[in-house]
């Protein structure tokens, strides 16, 4: 399975909320049941994290871990979904991450963002607009639910 994970994933891992699934879910990693898909949008938004959740996908190896580009085609797509309102200007980086999983087909995008991606009306919108644009639907989804498929 190939899970496309934001920053909010990492970080999770060192967070008391989130810790248990996290560490389930890097542990999947581990043995190999899932491939880590990564952008160089959540590479950039790491060298802001503590350097335990910047250094943390250094664990794992290369093997078990793909890195896509944030391309012009995920831009425009990731600005789509603003012009459409399904988030607003502030959440560019979000819809970045939403148009780099769509776009590279994804099995899920997994995210301890409840506010602007892990939300019913947000993943209706997201996948409205990926519909209107003749691309496919996203399944989003938290660690916490991947563990129960």
């Amino acid at each position: 399975m190939r899970i496309y994970i934001d920053t909010s994933v990492v970080g999770g891992f060192y967070d008391d909320e989130f810790t248990e699934a996290t560490r389930e879910l890097f542990k999947m990693v581990e043995s190999g049941e899932i491939t880590l898909v990564v952008s160089e949008l959540l590479e950039a938004e790491l060298l802001q994290a503590p350097k335990q959740v910047r250094e943390h996908l250094d664990n794992y190896s290369k093997k078990s871990i793909e890195k896509v580009e944030l391309t012009e085609e995920t831009k425009e797509l990731a600005d789509r979904y603003i012009a459409e309102r399904v988030v607003g200007a502030t959440s560019k980086a979000d819809c970045q991450h939403i148009a780099i999983a769509t776009l590279n087909k994804v099995d899920v995008l997994v995210s301890w963002n409840f506010k602007h991606i892990v939300n019913l009306k947000r993943i209706r919108g997201y996948n409205s607009v990926n519909l209107k644009h003749n691309y496919t639907m996203l399944e989003i989804r938290t660690p916490k639910e991947i563990l129960e498929l």
